[in-house]
């Protein structure tokens, strides 16, 4: 009973009396903060320098897992992926570069999906009870099958141009032309802005041919993807829905190139974040706070005057319901495509602390998909010749320490460790217990080994997917009341048969429909429609 009061609380609790903001996310992928606002002016970004010029410019934001989907179950649901069974890369869908190399490569690894508490939702759909139109375009990827009444709209035609006259929304616009595939040579290029001579190389790297075309490669993205932001904030404009509208730019994690995607670093977590708030007495500015992925959903829900769930693991940072955080961003890494990693880091902003939960492994565990970049190649050979410089320690290392910590300040690619220096032993042992004490009570599922136990005894009991329950019905004088047994469970009904469905909130009039269709969906679990003849 108290579940079913907090959620409609959630669900239906009075908005601010002022205007409702618009909300809109220009999300981008596999992309580090190299850009001309953070200081990076390799390539001319001059929309998002227009951007940066109004919004505040986050320097300690986060991705909870420097891979998409695990970080990405983290924005939609506010919820450590550790914490819902969806910290492995994938949950579904094997890497179709992994199975090329070796056929049995998934034989032991289940397919399934990660299930959140009962209490959470994914928060477009509590604006959705809300009166907002919400629309993504395109990308989900979040380890489980997103419920229909998450969107309105989901896909690419998907656009917040096509909600009712007036009514608020929400809409995601994701770019994908800054993915590491698009730094493969075999991948169509962008125009290129810079060449491989001028670019800057990271001194992880060796400096060969390789290297400098993979970096050039992802510096001429940067540049390509600064036009289509240019496009989406014009259309705002176009509109005149600039000064009504919130946007944040920021990328789902570091970027695509090794040590920094699939590397619980600096260079696989830290992100570009600007927010843009018209009239906003903060804006320019620089916000120093740490902020996660858990934290953006609750953010928006604020931002939008609905209160956020306080048993989320994410705190808002803005807006009426903005809470003062822990300072902390926490990330981890588990099994990408068919290999199991496992490390756990967590960062003040400054000091990252990480552990390895495996030490007997090379930082860079094989992964087919990536070798497409040809300076995996090179990467490769430092285990045999040994680093040409001290920062290549790691990538030359065919084992890895069991604890780290760097001053990320001083030393933006972690390469000198301060785990053994007794002037950082304090903050050594601070960053420690804090891990621990995070795992402890995220219940971290990534340490539930073999990951089919963890499986069976943690999401889906017996390893198979759990069906939601159908809903039940009541109509007393046109007046049509829905349930579901199952706890936890989204429910939409429409009347028609095509179209999105409607967030139930409580008992709502039938009008002159004869049938209405009901969708019951638990996260995790199998859906459920039924249709009711009224009349």
């Amino acid at each position: 009973m108290l579940l079913a009061i907090v959620l409609a609380a959630t669900l239906c609790a009075p908005l601010a009396a002022q205007p409702r903001p618009n909300v809109l996310w220009l999300t981008v992928e596999d992309m580090s903060p190299w850009l001309s606002c953070y200081g990076d002016d390799t390539v001319p970004t001059p929309c998002l320098d227009r951007l940066a010029s109004r919004s505040v410019r986050y320097t300690n934001a986060f991705a909870t897992s420097p891979v998409c989907a695990p970080a990405r179950s983290s924005l939609i649901t506010g919820m450590f992926a550790t914490r819902i069974g969806a910290m492995h890369m994938r949950t579904g869908n094997p890497s179709g570069a992994a199975l090329a190399r070796d056929p049995d490569a998934y034989a032991e690894i289940p397919s399934y999906e990660g299930v959140p508490p009962t209490f959470v939702r994914c928060f477009p759909e509590i604006l959705r009870a809300h009166g907002y139109y919400c629309t993504n375009n395109a990308k989900t990827d979040y380890q489980f099958e997103a419920p229909a009444t998450v969107w309105d709209a989901s896909g690419r035609a998907a656009h917040w141009r096509d909600r009712t006259d007036g009514q608020p929304f929400f809409a995601v616009f994701n770019h994908g032309g800054t993915h590491e595939s698009r730094a493969f040579p075999d991948t169509p290029a962008s125009p290129s802005v810079v060449s491989p001579q001028d670019v800057p190389v990271p001194p992880i790297y060796p400096d060969t041919p390789a290297v400098r075309a993979a970096v050039a490669r992802t510096y001429d993205n940067i540049a390509a993807m600064d036009a289509w932001v240019g496009k989406r904030l014009a259309e705002l404009e176009e509109a005149g829905l600039a000064g009504s509208t919130i946007v944040f730019f920021f990328s789902d994690h570091g970027v695509g190139l090794p040590r920094g995607k699939r590397s619980p670093y600096d260079l696989g977590t830290r992100v570009p974040l600007l927010v843009y708030i018209p009239d906003s007495a903060d804006a320019p500015g620089v916000a120093e706070r740490v902020v996660s992925f858990v934290d953006f959903g609750p953010t928006v829900l604020s931002l939008c005057g609905i209160a956020p769930d306080p048993r989320l693991d994410g705190v808002a940072f803005l807006g009426d319901y903005a809470g003062e955080g822990s300072g902390l961003a926490f990330a981890n890494a588990d099994r990408f495509d068919s290999v199991y990693d496992r490390a756990r880091s967590v960062t003040d902003g400054r000091y990252r602390y990480v552990r390895n939960l495996l030490t007997d492994v090379p930082y860079l565990i094989p992964n087919a998909y990536r070798e497409r970049l040809s300076m995996m190649r090179d990467l490769y050979a430092l285990r045999d010749t040994g680093p040409e410089r001290p920062e290549q320690w790691q990538l030359a290392a065919r084992s890895r320490r069991a604890e780290e910590l760097y001053d990320s300040a001083s030393d933006p690619f972690e390469v000198r460790d301060l785990a053994t220096s007794p002037e950082h032993a304090e903050v050594l042992a601070r960053l420690r217990a804090a891990l621990d004490d995070w795992i402890e009570a995220t219940g971290d599922l990534g340490l539930v080994l073999p990951e089919r136990a963890m499986v069976e005894t943690r999401l889906w009991p017996d390893g198979r997917r759990p069906d939601t329950a159908g809903a039940t019905m009541r109509c007393a004088d046109g007046v049509v009341s829905l349930e579901c047994p199952t706890a936890g469970a989204s429910i939409g009904y429409r009347t028609g048969e095509r179209g999105p469905w409607t967030v139930y909130t409580g008992p709502f009039d039938a009008g002159d429909a004869r049938t209405i269709e009901v969708l019951t969906h638990r996260i995790g679990f199998a859906p459920a429609r039924r249709a009711f003849v009224l009349r």
